[in-house]
């Protein structure tokens, strides 16, 4: 290269640096409005409650001592806690078990043409775009203890007879059903729309392939789909899995008094503002997302040691 060619190539790499540093400087810019919200409303809460449950602390006086960590150990001895981790557990299984389930079959039938499409697909969004404080009060009328059209209807077909009656919101077993038909009515939308995104991903010349040498639907589904539309599943199970171990606003709305059905949130939002423990309560706070981290970072790994790790 010549002298005269590097002296020309030397402004123009100034250029390109200059650039690149304004870049740089405008991407910290756009990003310092989001950085502060998540510092303002997310850390510093979270940084208090860890703070406040290694205290004593309570409502109304601003004297307080370090105590370690006997809240948690209150915490874990407490069977109240336990059944409301119990209730957590059961609620979280099962309503995400039926989510991916029946967001699966809907995601395949939405793949399949047939008159009306457009239609159906605005009907399964419904749910999630409906307020959810609205849509629980009227699922709230829906298992009244008087006028649920659930109990109307049985009566009608004969499944209930003389003197029979469902208390859906009264029972203990039935409270916990209501609660996650609820929230599988509120989160089978979306759940569906990122399993039918991932589907359709998928080039249909590898079905079609497979299907030439034999494969069957099962073996299709096991050893073709299921590994193709593994990131929008992860996605979905994450976000729903976060949204049932966090579960509050169904819970108390519609069953506030029941203790079969109160879940690690409810208890926490009890012990905080109702009985004013706010080192208890933020014990129970503190222990609810350490648990959501740990079983949120166990699920990634073992997404990625199950899938990345048998492909290598």
């Amino acid at each position: 290269m010549s002298s005269t060619e590097i002296a020309l190539a030397r402004p123009a790499a100034a250029a390109v640096e200059t650039l690149s540093r304004r870049d740089r400087r405008l991407g910290k810019i756009l990003l310092a409005p989001a950085l502060a919200y998540i510092f303002v409303l997310v850390a510093i809460p979270f940084l208090l409650a860890v703070f406040l449950s290694l205290t004593n602390s309570s409502a109304g006086s601003l004297e307080f001592s370090f105590v370690g960590l006997q809240n948690f150990r209150s915490v874990l001895s407490s069977a109240v806690f336990l059944r409301a981790l119990r209730n957590t557990f059961v609620f979280t299984l099962v309503s995400q078990g039926l989510v991916i389930v029946m967001g699966n079959i809907l995601a395949r039938a939405l793949m399949k043409p047939f008159r009306g499409k457009l239609l159906v697909r605005f009907l399964i969004l419904l749910p999630w775009a409906a307020p959810i404080s609205l849509a629980t009060l009227g699922w709230l009328w829906i298992f009244d203890s008087t006028f649920s059209v659930i109990n109307w209807m049985l009566k009608v077909v004969g499944w209930l007879g003389p003197g029979q009656w469902y208390y859906w919101l009264g029972d203990p077993v039935l409270g916990m059903v209501a609660i996650i038909t609820v929230h599988v009515w509120r989160m089978l939308p979306f759940s569906t729309v990122i399993l039918l995104a991932g589907l359709t991903s998928i080039p249909k010349e590898i079905h079609e392939a497979a299907r030439v040498d034999g494969a069957g639907f099962w073996r299709q589904h096991f050893r073709i789909t299921l590994p193709l539309v593994r990131p929008a599943l992860m996605v979905a199970i994450i976000f729903r899995l976060l949204d049932a171990l966090r579960i509050f606003d169904l819970i108390y709305v519609l069953t506030p008094n029941s203790a079969a059905t109160k879940t690690m949130s409810v208890i926490s939002r009890e012990n905080l503002f109702d009985f004013d423990k706010f080192a208890y309560g933020s014990a129970q706070s503190t222990f609810l997302f350490l648990m959501i981290a740990v079983m949120t970072g166990l699920y990634i790994w073992l997404g990625k040691v199950r899938f990345d790790g048998g492909d290598r």
